[in-house]
């Protein structure tokens, strides 16, 4: 018997059924579903010390559980003293098990550990369904060893979904267990 995350076999299970109801569709193949999760972050200091790069590339790593990459810059901006070419932020995207591990990670640990949390906004929806959340502290995330921390900043999370609907990303992600403010 394989592994399969909690969150993945949820879906399978429940969630997909109580979404086919929820939204009124009438097959279960339109059902939407979560395609990728995207983390990403600016390291704006890059330009001036190369080494940001590598402790972002490490501590998104650590985060997402899979190597993140460098994002390379695509022209030359003389004003911020930036080249072609040069390391200006970290992404990684996440697909399948790994996806589900994260989410379950951001949902029942990280998100609880953040200051004053009242829920997440509902206006990070971009039209067609994909939804972005923006966090400003890496350290919530168990992972991360406070101590080893040189500079504390955010990243930003890019739900992917199969769906051009935002009322239907909705209801897949709050199904999902994102706690949307009321």
């Amino acid at each position: 018997m394989s592994y399969k995350p909690r969150l993945k076999e949820d879906y399978s299970n429940s969630i997909a059924s109580a979404l086919l109801k929820k939204l009124e569709l009438k097959n279960i193949m339109q059902v939407p579903k979560l395609k990728k999760i995207v983390i990403s972050r600016g390291v704006g200091g890059a330009v001036a010390d190369k080494k940001l790069i590598d402790h972002s590339v490490e501590e998104l790593t650590l985060i997402a559980g899979q190597k993140a990459l460098a994002t390379l810059s695509k022209k030359d901006v003389a004003s911020f003293k930036l080249r072609k070419g040069t390391p200006i932020g970290v992404k990684v995207t996440l697909r399948g098990d790994k996806m589900f591990e994260f989410l379950d990670r951001l949902i029942t640990i990280a998100l609880p550990r953040v200051r004053d949390f009242q829920g997440i906004n509902k206006k990070g929806f971009d039209g067609r369904g994909n939804y972005t959340l923006g966090i400003r502290e890496q350290i919530i995330f168990p992972e991360i060893n406070i101590d080893k921390v040189n500079k504390i900043s955010g990243m930003d999370i890019t739900f992917v979904t199969n769906t051009n609907s935002d009322k239907e990303a909705v209801g897949l992600l709050s199904e999902l267990g994102l706690p949307f403010k009321k």
